[in-house]
């Protein structure tokens, strides 16, 4: 046991966890963490404002498959965090959350830059912790990081208060947080295992949806052999693109409202679908009750929660994606036999259809772009996206081939999400190229991640589809509002060019494709920043897309 201050008790904990790099800004109320971190080998990246910093933990959490970690103080610091926060909460990231707070004399007392961050960001975290003492935050920090990482990886907040973070106490390092009754990764039933591999081996049109789970578990090489034992169509949702190889013969691509006909097609043709690792979003299902209408539904997930929370399953599975994979691929090795059915032979013609099917888009268009920086890219190059149709786009013709390569905000849809979580990335694969595929309006909420960038050395790419509109607000006034077009057109204000140049980056804007092309190789070979402005036909709609709340029959070209 050692005397310290709470600040440096904490510093001690994340050096315990192994903590590299911390992304934040002091404020008033977390000073003496933000003394203590000076006496440590923790990197701190300076964010220029939180909700960047939790975005940039997040794209950290992402890439690495290890908690990511931001810091802010009281008040306005920490309620800023809540937006990333919650980023990382819909889309299970594990991120650890640290904030000041005001002493605890002043709790509850609507003191100066308070705020009950407990309370506000109780229902976007697994867990939240405030220490009143010293000797709990080794504890504390040490359950933190367990429940961040384990079981539905879901972010952690700890609210220290100042006069806790300057409390000089003796500390014990060695004793561990027992958290009752918490289950990190349950074992998948062996009955239900036998039950869902009989429905699967009876299957004449099976399908498998893999979604963000298979990332989380790192189930990558068992869905990859489960899908070619089955020879079984495997359909992603958004946040599962990448956990199976997109150049695969078995991959039809994303399913949902925008996702790609072949997908959409045959899994409301599946006579039993296999869903691992996701939530039936309304946003893949489409109208839930017409969604895969003929198939008897497995559903893998290891948080019981979402059983029976949205469709209706005939076999329910409790358990981490690679475990119950394995298990079910122990048991159908031994029954099942390769051989191309006439479902397989349908799937490889229709596939072939419609990708082979032409885009008549002239000018620069995002699809053909898009399949040029894929030709640019090395596979394990990192591709992070912000919110809108540059998202849709880049979902639909940018293949992710290797696992953690496609970073993007999917259930909170969160614009300005993008170029934060490149960098947060970059620091976590910095030998890796890392490119953030930008919306004009999304780059503009967070372009001040600029500076973060340049000063830090953390060199991204930025490609800005640049329309000059809140691109997929204005496709839906377009489509569904009669063209009545209201509060979307963010004209050429401000140059991002220059705005890039006046960060210390490099700026260009592109007039052609091949001028893309020579452009994104020069990039590649840079150490600074570079944003890539391409303007695009502002009404130009991303197609295949599903209206909101019909059935992914319903689909618009």
């Amino acid at each position: 046991m050692s005397r310290m201050s709470g600040a440096q008790a904490l510093i001690k904990a994340l050096e315990k966890e192994k903590v590299e790099v911390i992304f934040g800004i002091p404020g008033g109320q977390i000073m003496p963490i933000y003394d203590a971190l000076l006496d440590s080998k923790i990197r701190h990246v300076l964010a220029r404002h939180e909700q960047s910093a939790a975005h940039m933990a997040d794209g950290y959490a992402r890439a690495s498959n290890k908690a990511g970690v931001c810091m802010a103080t009281s008040g306005p610091g920490a309620t800023n965090l809540v937006t990333g926060i919650a980023t990382a909460y819909l889309d299970s990231s594990p991120v650890v959350a640290i904030t000041g707070q005001v002493p605890t004399s002043q709790i509850a007392s609507d003191a100066f830059q308070e705020a009950d961050i407990i309370g506000i960001t109780t229902p976007i975290t697994k867990y939240n912790f405030q220490p009143r003492s010293v000797e709990e935050i080794p504890k504390i920090v040490n359950a933190a990081f367990y429940l961040a990482s384990t079981g539905r990886r879901t972010p952690v907040l700890i609210d220290i208060p100042r006069d806790v973070q300057s409390e000089i106490k003796k500390v014990d390092f060695a004793e561990k947080f027992i958290i009752r009754g918490y289950k990190a990764s349950p074992k998948p039933d062996p009955l239900k295992i036998k039950k869902a591999a009989e429905l699967i081996f009876k299957a004449d049109k099976p399908f498998i949806l893999a979604g963000g789970g298979i990332t989380n578990s790192n189930a990558f090489r068992e869905l990859k052999e489960l899908a070619e034992l089955l020879m079984a169509p495997v359909g992603t949702t958004l946040m599962g693109k990448g956990c199976f190889p997109e150049d695969h013969p078995l991959s039809l691509g994303m399913v949902g409202m925008h996702g790609t006909k072949e997908a959409n097609y045959f899994i409301m043709k599946a006579d039993v679908l296999l869903a691992v690792g996701c939530r039936f979003s309304d946003r893949t299902t489409g109208k839930l009750e017409e969604f895969s209408p003929d198939a008897k539904v497995i559903h893998i997930d290891i948080d019981p929660a979402e059983m029976g929370k949205k469709r209706d399953v005939d076999l329910d599975i409790v358990s981490s994606a690679d475990k119950a994979i394995d298990a079910l691929i122990e048991i159908l090795k031994q029954k099942m036999k390769k051989k191309e059915s006439k479902w397989q032979k349908r799937i490889k013609e229709l596939k072939d259809r419609f990708r082979n099917e032409i885009n008549d888009s002239k000018g620069i268009s995002p699809p053909k772009l898009l399949k040029l920086l894929r030709e640019a890219l090395p596979l394990e190059a990192i591709v992070t996206t912000e919110v809108g149709q540059n998202q849709m786009w880049a979902a639909l013709n940018f293949k992710a081939i290797k696992p953690r390569t496609f970073i993007s905000s999917g259930g909170f849809g969160c614009m300005g999400f993008g170029f934060p979580a490149a960098i947060g990335a970059k620091v976590a694969k910095p030998d890796v190229p890392v490119v953030d595929i930008a919306g004009d309006g999304s780059f503009r909420m967070t372009e001040n991640s600029l500076a973060t960038s340049i000063d830090e050395n953390i060199p991204v790419i930025v490609v800005i589809l640049n329309n000059s509109v809140l691109g997929m607000v204005a496709q839906w006034q377009r489509l569904f509002y009669n063209r009545r077009y209201s509060a979307v057109n963010l004209g050429d204000n401000p140059d991002f060019v220059k705005l890039s140049e006046s960060y210390g980056a490099k700026g260009k804007r592109i007039n052609s494709l091949d001028e893309f092309t020579d452009t994104i190789n020069k990039a590649l070979k840079e150490d600074v920043t570079t944003v890539i402005d391409v303007p695009i036909d502002p009404e130009e709609n991303v197609f295949p897309m599903v209206p909101a709340g019909r059935s992914l029959k319903e689909i618009i070209e």
